[in-house]
């Protein structure tokens, strides 16, 4: 395999390789981290502390019961179970309807679906404000059905599901599936949804962990689109909540950035448990079937 360094020059200059490579982890890794420290480590200061012109690295005095503080004045719990009803809601619709739209398209080839598959990957090159007016549109008077769908779950849940990037995913682990293994089944006489329910969703836990993963993550960091869909405040999820009380209400600075540790640790721990499953899930739709 060709590199842009031969490993050659590498063996020769192995020093200068490896303090490279390390000085550009170090980097790359406090880049990533020292943010997060900022935030947790700042919940843990004083408000004083915090307006302090010289900021400290390390708090003066640890104030853990903020964590305690903004759980109960912020009203935390509603928000995040909120957050967490949308974004279980969602991951459900989005293995559902996704899951037999990308079958569909790869193994029940419909006419004009190569025409439906490009049409959805085109949507991949518009830049994602560009349809926020069109979708709130929709979503505020559904064409056809003349329903406002403002203030509640499907406002969320009916965006999520049309996500191309994740039934292009699907679909590209669907086709390096066997055919032969689909018509073994149906000589058996498995139907189609049977086809799907006891050869294909086996076979493909790895990809369906990773669009899990993607659904759950996109829904519960998205704030813009329920800023603008979940105006009522009993509705919000939790990143909207954090924004219109640090706005709206007194709520010391070391009490809003315990609330954003709050909602920023379901995500991190996810993300640390089955951070090989994206990987090898992603990879293993390039993988010749």
């Amino acid at each position: 395999m060709r590199t842009l360094i031969s490993e050659t020059e590498i063996r020769r200059h192995r020093a200068l390789y490896l303090a490279v490579l390390g000085a550009v982890t170090i980097a790359f890794t406090l880049a990533f981290l020292f943010p997060v420290y900022w935030m947790v480590t700042g919940a843990l200061k004083s408000p004083v502390e915090l307006a302090q012109p010289t900021p400290t690295l390390i708090p003066e005095r640890f104030r853990p019961e903020s964590y305690a503080d903004a759980w109960n004045r912020m009203d935390i719990a509603r928000y995040f179970g909120n957050t967490v009803f949308y974004a279980f809601g969602g991951w459900l619709f989005v293995l559902v309807l996704d899951v037999a739209v990308a079958y569909a398209l790869s193994k029940l080839r419909p006419v004009l679906g190569n025409v439906i598959l490009g049409g959805m990957l085109a949507s991949l090159m518009l830049p994602a404000s560009a349809l926020l007016i069109p979708a709130y549109l929709t979503v505020a008077d559904v064409p056809l059905l003349g329903v406002n769908l403002l203030n509640t779950p499907w406002a969320l849940w009916l965006p999520a599901v049309a996500n191309a990037f994740n039934i292009y995913v699907l679909k590209r682990f669907f086709d390096q599936i066997p055919n032969d293994l689909l018509d073994a089944a149906a000589i058996d006489g498995a139907g189609r949804l049977r086809v799907l329910w006891s050869v294909v969703l086996p076979l493909s836990r790895p990809v369906l962990g990773v669009v899990s993963i993607f659904a759950i993550i996109g829904i519960w960091k998205d704030f813009l689109w329920p800023l603008l869909v979940l105006p009522e405040p009993a509705a919000q999820t939790l990143s909207v909540a954090l924004s219109r009380l640090s706005l709206t209400s007194q709520v010391p600075l070391n009490m809003m950035l315990a609330g954003l540790v709050i909602a920023s640790i379901p995500m991190i721990v996810i993300f640390l448990i089955f951070q090989r499953s994206i990987i090898g899930g992603l990879s293993a739709g390039a993988m010749k079937g």
